[in-house]
């Protein structure tokens, strides 16, 4: 197999330290190959789908974002269009290496003797990574602050800035996808061969940069949960009120609805590998001196498996606006009819008032 070629990178004549391909064990791998789960077909299959439901998603966000005169529910769509274009990409970019290796078989080091494409690669898994549970908390924190503090600023994020966040968010991404280029930390082949991500050795610039990003995504994963958890109850307050059957919020409901199945999806999906990253290393570090040169094979098969579940967020993700949309919903549960927005929450404002912020 063309990964089992590299064996002799695992030799002192390269050490881990000094190279991005000796962090798992080829003879592990060329042994256990005929009965791992890394088909083509299957990756090709699983690439296709989530490439298609991106797409289909975006075409669908695009047109619903021409037809809507709400600032709220533009500002959203934005976010949602994002979270999209992400997941897009980064299926698009992992795909476009990993399902060619699969066919092929080439050995990265004589492909990749420079480690170029294995850090491209490493890069594209963080950044693709990280973005979307960044802007899954960020888009929670707009719909908390829009729900229950609606009067807090004159008026609703523009699209403008909208996009601005969504920029900040990958500059951030990107920015620490960059650490390990910088310095910190280090990219490696993980079994079988086929993808490269951030290694699980437990020297100091490995362990700082799990860490951190294994943390920073658990706290993003909380921060939705704390605003989602805030809006709903808000939101079922207001449904539960007598006096406001009538005056129920369709708009916010769809997009809370929408924002609570984009959280669900990324705690399952993510939450076992970031929790594995910081378990491992943890547990990895050294106590009398001696540190790991190799990851344990179980380590390396769970990592695979956790990342197989991590891909499943790219395609899910727009499955939850294309199917969460009140025209389809309508459809399943035809009394669900437009009512007026979050001003209903509020009766007793000054009509002026009133005025401006409905023409805004």
């Amino acid at each position: 197999m063309g990964w089992g070629d590299m064996e002799p990178r695992n030799s002192s004549a390269a050490s881990p330290s000094d190279t991005c391909f000796g962090v798992f064990n080829a003879s592990y791998g060329r042994d256990t190959a005929q009965n791992s789960i890394t088909s083509p077909w299957f990756s090709t299959a699983f690439g296709l789908i989530g490439l298609c439901s991106n797409l289909f998603a975006l075409c669908v966000l695009l047109s619903s974002s021409r037809k809507l005169s709400s600032r709220a529910r533009s500002s959203f769509l934005v976010f949602l269009c994002g979270l999209v274009v992400t997941d897009f990409m980064g299926l698009l970019v992992t795909a476009s290496v990993i399902i060619p290796y699969h066919f092929i078989k080439f050995t990265w080091a004589e492909v990749d003797p420079g480690c170029h494409l294995c850090n491209f690669l490493g890069f594209s898994m963080v950044f693709f990574g990280q973005c979307p549970l960044l802007l899954g908390a960020t888009m929670a924190g707009e719909r908390f602050f829009g729900i229950n503090h609606p009067f807090s600023r004159s008026t609703s994020i523009s699209k403008r800035r909208a996009w601005s966040i969504v920029g900040l968010v990958w500059g951030f991404s990107c920015l620490l996808g960059l650490l390990p280029v910088l310095g910190l930390g280090r990219y490696t082949l993980q079994y079988p061969g086929s993808w490269c991500f951030l290694t699980l050795l437990p020297d100091t610039g490995n362990v700082v940069f799990c860490l951190l990003f294994a943390l920073l995504g658990i706290f993003s994963v909380l921060l939705s949960f704390i605003f989602n958890t805030v809006s709903v109850v808000t939101l079922c307050r207001v449904y539960h009120d007598r006096e406001s059957v009538q005056r129920r919020r369709d708009s916010e409901v769809e997009m809370m609805v929408q924002l609570v199945g984009i959280m669900i999806i990324a705690t399952i999906c993510w939450m076992p590998l970031l929790i594995f990253i910081v378990q491992t290393v943890l547990q990895q570090l050294p106590a009398g001196g001696d540190q790991l040169q190799l990851l344990p094979p179980e380590t390396q098969k769970m990592l695979l498996i956790y990342i197989r579940m991590v891909t499943w967020n790219q395609i899910l993700d727009p499955w939850v606006y294309i199917l969460f949309r009140r025209a389809v919903l309508q459809r399943v549960y035809p009394s669900l009819r437009p009512r007026p927005s979050i001003l209903s929450l509020y009766p007793v404002l000054n009509p002026s008032l009133r005025r401006k912020l409905t023409a805004d």
